[in-house]
């Protein structure tokens, strides 16, 4: 699907840092394959030489600017960091979403493969990173160039297969989810999710392909299509560092290794960590990207970013 079939993204869009404190990069477009641009911001390495290249996968419908702060504080740390929004959100949002075709796939197979190339071009020869946070830790293996990623760090990365849900939550997330979602998308032709206050709008095949996800991933693409599918994540032989919330209700540790289990040929650790390992009552699925974080989860974050060292190795989960 090309750009103008869902008409071209508002002119002057902000990322909503005018007038604030907010840290502001150096806004980019990035060409995908299938004639799709999407907006982003680079965020230079403030070190007299980068040691390396970070993509920012965001979380389904969450903004890119959300990630700003963490972004800033990765680049200050001697990182070039890549944020964008995906297709149908933020800066990448169309003039209209009804009727907007895009789906989840295109996310990874389009949008984060517009990203991994872009900063392969720009940064040639420097290690590639990526840190994805719940479906953005998911995206990476679909991209066909999924091979060039040097190392990966994920926050409660799962693909929303709603039998994963912890169990004291499963019922409300999945009429939250899987029912009130697709009546709605149904009905306006996308998912209004800002006016309920539940995250960005997304497009109608996003929404759908979260509400009707199956056990195996791969089911949701066409059966000619799945050995290619499963062969672009075992090209992925990069370490991960997954790392779960106990109090996650979304990116449980079985949602976690769900996903996980594509990346069969990835060097993969998984981390379980409890809110108090950091003093905080609770931080669920969101808040690891929120700016209290700079001295606890971001700086450790570094270890496994910047020298591939696992700064929690006593909450290691058996694979």
């Amino acid at each position: 699907m090309t750009e103008t079939q869902c008409e071209a993204p508002a002119r002057g869009a902000s990322d909503g840092s005018a007038g604030s404190s907010r840290p502001t990069g150096q806004p980019v477009s990035l060409a995908c394959r299938d004639g799709v641009v999407l907006r982003g911001h680079i965020w230079p390495a403030r070190t007299a030489a980068a040691i390396g290249s970070v993509i920012i996968n965001p979380a389904t419908g969450v903004l890119a600017r959300y990630y700003h702060y963490y972004a800033d504080f990765l680049a200050g740390q001697g990182f070039d960091v890549l944020t964008y929004d995906y297709r149908g959100i933020g800066l990448s949002r169309p003039e209209s979403l009804r009727g907007c075709g895009y789906r989840w796939r295109e996310w990874g197979e389009q949008d984060f493969d517009a990203a991994l190339r872009h900063m392969d071009a720009a940064r040639p020869g420097q290690p590639l990173y990526v840190v994805g946070h719940s479906i953005g830790g998911y995206l990476p293996g679909l991209s066909p160039k999924a091979g060039r990623i040097d190392r990966m760090l994920t926050m409660g990365a799962q693909y929303a297969y709603w039998p994963d849900y912890a169990g004291g939550h499963r019922l409300r997330l999945f009429l939250k989810w899987h029912v009130a979602m697709p009546a709605l998308t149904a009905m306006f032709g996308y998912f209004p999710g800002k006016r309920l206050g539940w995250l960005e709008d997304l497009p109608a095949g996003v929404a759908n392909e979260w509400s009707f996800r199956r056990a195996r991933m791969e089911r949701t693409h066409p059966a000619a299509e799945r050995s290619d599918v499963l062969r672009r994540f075992e090209a992925v032989t990069a370490p991960i560092l997954a790392v779960t919330m106990a109090d996650d209700d979304i990116g449980t540790v079985a949602a976690i290794r769900r996903t996980l289990d594509y990346y069969r040929n990835a060097g993969v650790q998984q981390v379980l960590l409890e809110p108090e390992d950091y003093g905080l009552p609770e931080i669920g699925h969101f808040s690891l990207f929120h700016s209290r974080h700079r001295e606890g989860f971001w700086r450790d974050s570094v270890s496994w970013l910047r020298d591939g060292i696992n700064p929690w190795p006593a909450h290691v989960l058996p694979l």
